[in-house]
């Protein structure tokens, strides 16, 4: 089994940052992308960003400058730099990785897995 654990989330006044980490740990064959995504109460889940293996980022338009995301692939570990937050960043924040697998068989397979997710609050 593979378990996804974050880290960093809590409360931060207007303007302020927050480092999320999420590391991946279990009978890990190999971890392909890497996402932070987020849920406010009453909205979907939308993706915040992502990153390959090899580095290649994407970001939801509303965290453009401000976010940046970044893996460790030794690790096995991604993070979520969160600079100048505002208040309508506030979400509970979930790490999600796309990662291939092996039992003690030999067996592979290749899964999506998500971590159990950290408050973030932005408010004064």
């Amino acid at each position: 089994q593979v378990q996804l654990v974050e880290s960093g989330g809590g409360l931060v006044q207007p303007g302020g940052s927050l480092r999320l980490s999420c590391a991946a740990s279990g009978s890990i064959f190999w971890i392909y992308a890497m996402d932070w995504y987020r849920q406010a109460p009453g909205k979907q889940r939308e993706l915040v960003a992502g990153i390959t293996r090899g580095g290649r980022t994407n970001y939801v338009d509303s965290v453009k400058g401000r976010f940046t995301i970044s893996r460790d692939n030794a690790k096995n570990t991604v993070y979520l730099q969160m600079n100048s937050l505002k208040p309508e960043d506030t979400a509970v924040y979930y790490c999600h990785a796309d990662i291939k697998t092996y039992d003690r068989s030999s067996s592979y397979r290749q899964d999506d897995y998500w971590g159990q997710g950290t408050q973030v609050t932005v408010s004064s």
